[in-house]
């Protein structure tokens, strides 16, 4: 079947735009001419409609739709999100704070227990060096003793019947007197 052809009358001006499309776009006129009409048809544009406001219209209508979906995200998810997020931070900050408290408060006690022993340790080491001291002098004193002992025996034996009272108390005192000095 065979397509009835139509005829559209324009001026001469029209005419050599509409070649020049042609032209540019490398197409007949006749596609060209069937393309805009199409064009039309399909989307529904004026042609008078230069600064194509349904263009406009829909691109707005579609940005107020994107806008309103993140608004509902932001109001279903995003907001109570942060909320949560919010208090956990509160709650981590307040359980960081107690931990915290607590942490330093053991730690002080147990830097003032460990100078308590410390200073027990360092009381210890004083007594037991001065229990030290003092059987070292008292073994000095036993050597002490027992030389002046020595003595007196040795001296004491070397008297015969014939040494004299006097000479015997001499030695008696001396010895006390060496004793009294230890």
């Amino acid at each position: 079947m065979q397509e009835s052809l139509r005829t559209v009358k324009y001026s001469v001006s029209d005419a050599i735009k509409f070649e020049k499309v042609a032209l540019k776009l490398g197409r007949s006129k006749r596609l060209i001419f069937t393309q805009m009409v199409d064009y039309f048809y399909r989307s529904k544009k004026d042609p008078k409609d230069l600064n194509d406001e349904l263009l406009k219209s829909t691109i707005l209508k579609g940005q107020k739709e994107y806008i309103g979906f993140i608004k509902t995200q932001e109001a279903e998810l995003l907001i109570p999100i942060k909320r949560d997020v919010v208090r956990m931070v509160e709650s981590q900050k307040t359980i960081m704070g107690c931990f915290n408290s607590q942490v330093l408060q053991y730690n002080n006690d147990a830097l003032k227990n460990q100078n308590q022993q410390v200073l027990s340790l360092t009381r210890i080491q004083e007594f037991i060096k001065g229990i030290s001291d003092k059987v070292d002098e008292k073994e000095k004193l036993k050597v002490k003793f027992l030389s002046i002992l020595d003595t007196y025996i040795r001296l004491r034996e070397s008297f015969g019947l014939m040494t004299s009272g006097k000479d015997k108390e001499v030695l008696i005192d001396n010895t006390r007197k060496q004793v009294a000095k230890l």
